[in-house]
C-alpha cells in the first residue's frame, strides 16, 4: 500500500478518525492502531504478519527476562538472544542467497536452495527492536507492556520504510493525550504535500526519463547522458527516500505522534561528516550509538577511530543489501570519513590559502571555500551512489567508463525538462528554511476549509504532473 495512492487514501480516511474518537480509551484506542497497522502491512504480503508478531512476543519475552532476572549473566543472556533474534531474521530473509552462493562459489559448500520472499521493511522494524533491547538494558527506557510494544514496532506510518524511530520517542506519546495543533496540521499537511511532490513528480520522473535507461545499458549512451543519469539519480534517490518520510513523519503527525526529522537538505553539506549528518539521520544515528560507540568510537587512538570508522560504514553498506557493492560502497564512504579525519587532526583540513600564477595573486574568500567543499562532497556522494545502483562492480566501470569515452556520443536522454528537474531539485537544497516557516505559518492560520481545498488542488496538480502510476520507493528493497 502505497503513500500516494487512492488505496491509501480511503484507508487512511477510515483510520484517522476513528483513532482519534477512540483516544479516550487508551487500550481500544491502542488495539485499534495495531489492527490497522497489521491491515496496512498485510497488504503488501500477509504471511508477513505472523513475522511481525513473532519479533514482537520475541523481543517482549527477552525484555521480561532482562527486567526480571536477579542475575546479570542472564539479563546479558537476554540482551543477547533478543538481539540475535532480530539479527537471524534480517540475516536469513536478506542475506541466506547472499551467503550460500559465496559459500558454494568460495568453498564449493552447498546449501538447500530456498525461494526467501523479502518482507518489505524487515531492516526497518528489526532495527527497532534492536534499539528497545539495547536501551531497556542500559536503563535508557522503560519495560513496555506487550500491547505498546506491538504498537511500536508496527505503527504503519515508519513500518515499511523509517524513520527508524526509538522506543525512548515512541512509548512516552502512547501515555500521552496531546493533540496536534493548527500549526502542527498545518506542518503534517506541507509535509505531505513536499512528500508527495518528490515521490510522484520529481524521483518517478527521472527515473522514467533518464535514470533507469543510463544505468540499464551504459553503452548504448553519451557521457552528457551517463552524467544526466549520475545526478539524475543523485536527486531521484533523495526525493524518493526523504518523500516517502516526509509524509511517514506527516501521516504521524495528524495521528498525534511526533517523529524525528530524517532528512536535512544533505546536498549542501560541506564534509562526508556533514553529509551523514543530514541524510538518513535516524540510520546514522542508529549505528553511531549501537555500533560505532560500542566498537570504542573515538576513544582509543586514532588508528582503532579510523577501523571503527571502516567497520561501522561496511555494516551500515550490508544493512542496505546483500551484495558487494553495497559493501564497497559502505567501505567507500568509511575510507572517506577516516581520511576526512584524518586530515583533520594532523592538520591537513581547510585552511586558507594564497593561489599565485605568474604574478596574479588569489586569496579565495570563506564563501568560495565553503562552495568548493560542498562541489566536492557532492560529487564523491556521486560517485558512490554509481556504486550503490549498480549490480555488479563491472556495472560501475561501464557508467564510469562511459564518462570519459562517450563524449562521440550525443545526448538521447538528457533534455531541457530532465536538466531542469535536475537543478531545480538540487537548487532547492539551498532555499532559506525561513520560506518553510513562512509557509507553515500562513496554512496555519488559513481557514481550514481554504487549506482542505489548497491540499486537494496540489494533490490534482501533483497527479497531472506525474507519470502515470506510482513505481515502489527504492528503499522498500531495505
Amino acid at each position: 500500500m502505497l503513500f500516494p495512492t487512492f488505496t491509501f487514501a480511503a484507508f487512511f480516511a477510515v483510520v484517522l478518525p476513528v483513532a482519534w474518537a477512540l483516544k479516550r480509551w487508551p487500550v481500544p484506542w491502542k488495539l485499534f492502531l495495531l489492527g490497522a497497522s497489521y491491515w496496512f502491512y498485510a497488504a503488501w504480503d500477509a504471511r508477513f504478519v505472523l513475522l511481525l508478531v513473532g519479533m514482537t512476543l520475541g523481543n517482549a519475552a527477552a525484555a521480561a527476562v532482562n527486567v526480571r532476572a536477579s542475575s546479570a549473566r542472564v539479563r546479558k543472556a537476554a540482551v543477547a538472544g533478543g538481539v540475535t533474534l532480530s539479527l537471524g531474521v534480517l540475516a536469513f530473509f536478506k542475506y541466506y542467497d547472499f551467503f550460500t552462493d559465496s559459500l558454494d562459489r568460495n568453498l564449493g559448500i552447498s546449501s538447500p536452495a530456498l525461494d526467501i520472499v523479502l518482507p518489505v521493511g524487515v531492516s526497518f522494524f528489526t532495527f527497532q527492536a534492536i534499539s528497545y533491547i539495547v536501551d531497556l538494558h542500559r536503563g535508557r527506557t522503560e519495560e513496555a507492556n506487550l500491547l505498546d510494544f506491538a504498537v511500536y514496532l508496527s505503527f504503519f506510518p515508519q513500518l515499511v520504510a523509517g524513520p527508524i524511530v526509538r522506543a525512548t520517542e515512541f512509548m512516552p506519546q502512547l501515555k500521552s493525550d496531546t493533540r496536534p495543533d493548527r500549526r502542527e496540521v498545518a506542518r503534517a499537511v506541507r509535509l505531505i504535500g513536499r512528500g508527495m511532490f518528490k515521490k510522484v513528480v520529481i524521483a518517478d520522473f527521472l527515473a522514467r526519463a533518464v535514470v533507469n535507461d543510463a544505468f540499464e545499458s551504459p553503452g548504448e549512451h553519451g557521457a552528457l547522458d551517463m552524467l544526466a543519469g549520475i545526478y539524475g539519480y543523485a536527486v531521484q534517490i533523495y526525493a524518493d527516500f526523504s518523500g516517502y518520510t516526509d509524509m511517514a513523519i506527516g501521516v504521524a503527525l495528524l495521528m498525534g505522534f511526533r517523529f524525528p526529522q530524517n532528512f536535512n537538505v544533505p546536498y549542501v553539506a560541506d564534509s562526508i561528516q556533514d553529509f551523514w549528518r543530514r541524510w538518513h539521520m535516524s540510520l546514522s544515528r542508529w549505528l553511531r550509538d549501537y555500533l560505532y560507540i560500542p566498537l570504542g568510537g573515538n576513544r582509543r587512538g586514532r588508528l582503532a577511530t579510523y577501523r571503527n570508522l571502516l567497520i561501522t560504514m561496511a555494516l551500515g553498506g550490508l544493512w542496505h543489501g546483500a551484495a558487494g557493492v553495497f559493501i564497497i560502497w559502505g567501505v567507500y564512504h568509511g575510507a572517506g570519513l577516516a581520511v576526512e579525519r584524518w586530515r583533520s587532526e594532523s592538520g591537513r583540513g581547510p585552511q586558507q590559502r594564497e593561489l599565485a600564477f605568474r604574478g596574479w595573486r588569489w586569496t579565495p574568500s570563506d564563501a568560495t571555500r565553503l562552495w568548493a567543499r560542498r562541489f566536492w562532497v557532492f560529487h564523491f556522494v556521486c560517485l558512490g551512489w554509481v556504486l550503490f545502483n549498480s549490480e555488479t562492480l563491472d556495472r560501475t566501470g561501464d557508467v564510469l567508463a562511459r564518462l570519459f569515452t562517450g563524449w562521440g556520443t550525443g545526448p538521447e536522454l538528457l533534455n531541457p525538462l530532465v536538466a531542469l528537474a535536475i537543478a531545480a531539485a538540487l537548487a532547492a537544497q539551498f532555499f532559506p528554511r525561513a520560506w518553510a516557516e513562512r509557509g507553515s505559518k500562513a496554512l496555519a492560520n488559513a481557514p481550514l476549509g481554504a487549506t482542505a481545498v489548497g491540499f486537494s488542488v496540489w494533490i490534482m496538480i501533483v497527479v497531472a504532473l506525474g507519470p502515470e502510476g506510482v513505481a515502489d520507493y527504492i528503499y522498500f528493497q531495505f
